[in-house]
């Protein structure tokens, strides 16, 4: 039986992104969808990983609304200004390697454990977006090194958090999803805008998973077409 009630209602965290402007789209005209609400690090509640402590600020100041039925956070990382993904082991420093931790792992971990109160005990689900090459058993090509330790590192917390939600919010669903290659700031400099997707159409893949997901999903990693993925 499928997990998300009719209605609901939505929080997409980083909406301002490609992945999360394209999720706000598609949940303003979506007819179950009552309302939703889109937060990044220049909205009302701010929320910006590259200062933690918004992160619990963020949530109590939501928390004076109504609850939700599904959050996604499509917040990540994978090249800044400054750096590129590591091609060799040479090229994996130690800056580098805290930066992509925090954003992809540490922030994504301390949202799942501030923004899970604002869940609907009845019924909900959490997602929150990871990628296919944080699988360990899938790495093939090797490099990338801190992206790729980076969203392991998220497998792992989300994995584990879903063992205590099935205790404690036993009617929640807590998913690591990939959402493929979109066409999209973070995936422009490695052909992107050739072999990526329009966010329109990854969206609207990852909603159709979302909605047939059920509370026996919790904990899993799967991707946008709804296979199952190794960790």
């Amino acid at each position: 039986m499928a997990l998300l009630p009719n209605p609901f209602r939505a929080l997409i965290i980083g909406s301002s992104g490609t992945i999360g402007s394209a999720f706000i789209d598609l949940l303003e005209n979506h007819p179950l969808c009552s309302s939703v609400v889109g937060i990044h690090r220049h909205s009302e509640n701010n929320l910006d990983y590259q200062n933690l402590d918004s992160i619990e600020s963020c949530a109590i100041a939501l928390g004076t609304e109504a609850s939700f039925q599904l959050i996604i956070n499509t917040i990540g990382v994978l090249h800044t200004n400054d750096w590129m993904p590591e091609k060799r082991l040479d090229d994996l420093n130690a800056e580098q390697l805290a930066e992509l931790i925090k954003i992809n792992a540490i922030g994504p971990a301390l949202t799942i454990r501030h923004f899970s109160k604002l869940l609907d005990p009845k019924n909900s689900i959490m997602v929150s977006l990871s990628a296919k090459v944080g699988s360990i058993e899938d790495n093939r090509l090797g490099g990338w090194y801190s992206y790729r330790a980076s969203k392991a590192a998220l497998n792992m917390l989300i994995k584990t958090a879903s063992i205590e939600w099935a205790r404690t919010k036993p009617n929640a669903a807590l998913i690591a999803m990939h959402p493929g290659t979109v066409n999209s700031r973070l995936s422009k400099p490695f052909r992107g805008e050739q072999i990526g997707r329009p966010a329109s159409d990854a969206v609207a893949d990852m909603f159709r998973v979302i909605e047939s997901l059920n509370k026996e999903d919790s904990g899993s990693f799967v991707s946008y077409a709804g296979e199952k993925l190794p960790w």
